[in-house]
């Protein structure tokens, strides 16, 4: 029995140092060494919720080419149950630009699309071992999605993380609506957050704010959730959402209400913020 499944959402980061954000038009910039090594939203959510001590199983699809060897090898250091498809598109990537605040700018490769490379049947066995699924916004997994909602029902929790999701792309909806969690950024929703949170009611909605904490739109309130103190310098801010939902999942598996959850989720990812890369070293996230 799992305690998460992650659907979805693996890949490699290319992470680059720079002097600043945004870059100055130049032919060269001098950065420190560039690192690649396993990444993107999934990635940041398997690894952060087996660091919290979580039984984690993902099922994904990644290339067989070397960026798919840096992702297998991550996942093979851990006792995350790995369910891997071969995609012949290639691995997913991002180059993550990353200044000396730690501030990141994220250039996504999602690699183009196919078929789903898993049945229903498939997943639906691998959802009813786990006590909680998290949908990555991937497009084989969205395809699945009607034929999912039957199997992430009862008993099993679920949740999803939109990211930059503006309230209209009819490409998240699907997701949000089958999710009992719903993570968005509120980079892009600015002012809207309030209306695209109630038209979501009654499922909890958490619109992160990086810095400036989130906000638990729950039963028609909104709670402030205030940004935990860094427990050393921030490093990479890179997976700090990822830390975040792992650490809701942690916290509602040990019997926390929505609000407990989200106090605790923003000390694992002002915690995670002081690492550099989503593997995280023992005892670096909080598990109290």
């Amino acid at each position: 029995m799992y305690d998460l499944l992650v659907v979805g959402g693996l890949g490699v980061d290319v992470r680059v140092r720079v002097p600043g954000l945004p870059l100055p038009v130049v032919d060269s910039v001098t950065v420190d060494p560039i690192d690649l090594r396993i990444g993107n939203t999934g990635a940041g959510v398997v690894l952060a919720a087996h660091a919290l001590g979580l039984r984690v199983a993902v099922v994904d699809t990644v290339g067989t080419d070397p960026a798919g060897d840096v992702v297998r090898a991550a996942l093979a250091r851990t006792d995350v149950h790995a369910v891997l498809a071969d995609d012949p598109a290639g691995t997913r990537r991002s180059v993550n630009l990353v200044d000396p605040d730690g501030r990141r700018m994220s250039l996504y490769d999602p690699r183009p699309g196919g078929p789903p490379p898993f049945t229903v049947a498939r997943l639906s066995a691998l959802a009813r071992d786990a006590t909680h699924v998290h949908l990555s916004i991937m497009g084989w997994v969205r395809d699945l999605l009607p034929d999912l909602g039957d199997v992430v029902g009862e008993g099993i929790g679920t949740s999803t993380d939109l990211h930059d999701w503006d309230g209209r792309n009819p490409y998240h909806r699907p997701f949000a609506e089958i999710a009992e969690l719903v993570l968005i950024s509120g980079t892009a929703l600015g002012d809207h957050a309030a209306r695209v949170a109630a038209a979501l009611a009654p499922r909890p909605v958490l619109v992160t704010r990086g810095a400036d904490g989130a906000d638990l739109h729950l039963g028609g309130t909104v709670s402030r959730v205030p940004a935990a103190t860094a427990p050393g310098p921030v490093i990479d801010t890179n997976g700090a959402g990822d830390a975040f939902a792992a650490g809701i999942v942690a916290a509602r598996r040990h019997g926390a209400t929505w609000a407990e959850a989200a106090g605790y989720a923003a000390r694992v990812a002002a915690a995670a913020c002081t690492h550099d890369g989503m593997e995280y070293p023992a005892d670096l996230l909080p598990r109290e």
